[in-house]
């Protein structure tokens, strides 16, 4: 699998956590398990929303995390740009998810299977920016105070939406301080998501 072996010289986010990351890999590999759940934990959800994007179902999405997770271990002795390796993430995963759609159309006609590959490759680019952006939002929600990652997390996150009410009764607020708290946050989060290149 040519993905797995290339040197991570992909295009970098820039990432206040490329410190944690570097710090992260160099314990994995000094075989601290601790390290690589901390890893995997951090870019879980990027890894296994590609898939997710590609419409995979959600047993098929948890199979192609674990193949992902599988690359990564296998080549964590081969990262040696940091900062690209969410890009690589991404990059694996893609490929992961053409070559299970591939596998799972043994049986389609080829021509009408080219064309579909060719329809998702030419999609490719848009779905991963979507990836990146959204692991960015999350990689800023984590530098926001813990009262301000609740609070979006609760009104943007919950399907369905929570209502002020409830949210005001969870976060220990007045209901009518909700908008204003909301509105602070929000421009904190702009604010990172700027400094993280966004």
């Amino acid at each position: 699998m040519e993905e797995n072996t290339k040197e991570l010289t992909l295009s970098p986010i820039r990432d206040a956590g490329t410190a944690e990351d570097e710090r992260l890999v160099q314990e994995c590999l000094s075989g601290d398990e601790k390290a690589w759940n901390t890893l995997i934990d951090k870019y879980k959800r990027l890894i296994y929303s590609v898939p997710v994007k590609y419409g995979f179902s959600p047993d098929d999405a948890g199979d192609i995390f674990q193949n992902v997770c599988i690359d990564l271990f296998t080549n964590l002795s081969k990262v040696r740009k940091i900062e690209s390796l969410r890009s690589w993430l991404i990059t694996v995963a893609t490929h992961k998810c053409f070559h299970w759609k591939k596998q799972q159309r043994g049986e389609v006609e080829l021509d009408a299977m080219e064309q579909e590959l060719a329809e998702e490759i030419a999609a490719a680019p848009m779905v991963l920016q979507e990836v990146q952006e959204e692991q960015a939002v999350r990689d800023a929600i984590l530098r926001l105070t813990p009262r301000c990652a609740e609070l979006v997390k609760l009104l943007f996150y919950e399907q369905p939406p929570v209502a002020y009410n409830e949210v005001a009764r969870k976060l220990g607020l007045a209901t009518g301080s909700i908008g204003f708290i909301r509105g602070r946050c929000l421009n904190r989060l702009q604010k990172i998501l700027s400094e993280l290149g966004f």
